[in-house]
């Protein structure tokens, strides 16, 4: 396919310059160490709990889990909160797998903390992070998880230059990215 009849396949709208800051400007790298800071240490300090508690992956791996999905099942039984669909998801497949995803639960917090703390892979960080606030969000616990959401989703959109400060400067620079075929080393930019 040549590059014109490419091209009339596509509609490319010019970025508007506050987008383009955000997300694609090193000067906005500041705002994004904040955000990351903030959100890898919520996740850090949630998952380290877990990790040292004996209901999340102790002896009694599971118990914890077992209560908030239990919880969970009462709100959709009682018609709040908890939609049919993810109160099947829970009862079917999280309940009696709840060491699992105990286990899942508390590690999985710990590396996307500490993913986002020190910057590496930031937009996959996130992206794991948000999912784990929308499925805490479909269970029914609000607490932070809006914001904490809404912070995952903007460093996933801001992934280019959220770990800027952080490893990211360095790792998406030497691993490429999916959609680059080859990478110059030598140049550190990337060819077709």
């Amino acid at each position: 396919m040549d590059l014109r009849s490419q091209a009339s396949k596509e509609i490319i709208i010019p970025e508007n310059p506050v987008s383009r800051f955000l997300f694609t400007s090193t000067r906005s790298a500041t705002i994004w160490l904040i955000v990351r800071l903030y959100v890898g240490y919520i996740w850090i300090t949630s998952g380290w709990k877990k990790i040292n508690s004996d209901a999340w992956t102790g002896e009694n791996a599971g118990s914890a889990i077992e209560g908030f999905i239990k919880g969970a099942l009462a709100k959709a039984a009682d018609g709040k909160d908890v939609t049919s669909w993810y109160a099947w998801f829970l009862e079917n497949t999280v309940l009696p797998n709840a060491k699992v995803f105990g286990f899942m639960v508390a590690y999985g917090e710990l590396l996307v903390g500490l993913g986002l703390a020190v910057g590496l892979l930031t937009g996959i960080a996130a992206f794991f992070g948000g999912l784990m606030n929308v499925s805490f969000l479909f269970a029914g616990t609000v607490s932070t998880n809006p914001l904490l959401f809404v912070f995952a989703t903007w460093l996933v959109m801001a992934w280019k230059v959220a770990g800027w400060y952080g490893l990211d400067r360095w790792a998406l620079s030497y691993l490429g990215t999916p959609w680059t075929r080859s990478k110059s080393r030598d140049s550190g930019t990337y060819l077709d």
